[in-house]
């Protein structure tokens, strides 16, 4: 494995940097569906809680990834 200049392999670094940005992006996108419900645009407060869980869902997949690239476990959700 190649390491990067993060003293981790890229492979790591890759995902690592992948979920982190899926998390916050899960995390703006709550403010984005109370945007749309204050505005009463249903549709696209829906619209956003489909990216959110997308978002979600693609961290979880980095989390088993690092889990089995570190050897570890992991944690049952």
């Amino acid at each position: 494995m190649a390491t990067g200049e993060t003293g981790f392999d890229d492979v790591t670094f890759d995902l690592v940097s992948v979920q982190y940005h899926s998390l916050k992006a899960g995390h703006d996108y709550g403010q984005y569906v109370r945007d749309a419900e204050n505005a009463g645009e249903s549709d696209i407060a829906d619209f956003f809680r489909e990216v959110m869980e997308s978002d979600s869902q693609r961290a979880q997949r980095c989390h088993k990834f690092l889990a089995r690239l570190s050897g570890a476990q992991p944690a049952s959700r």
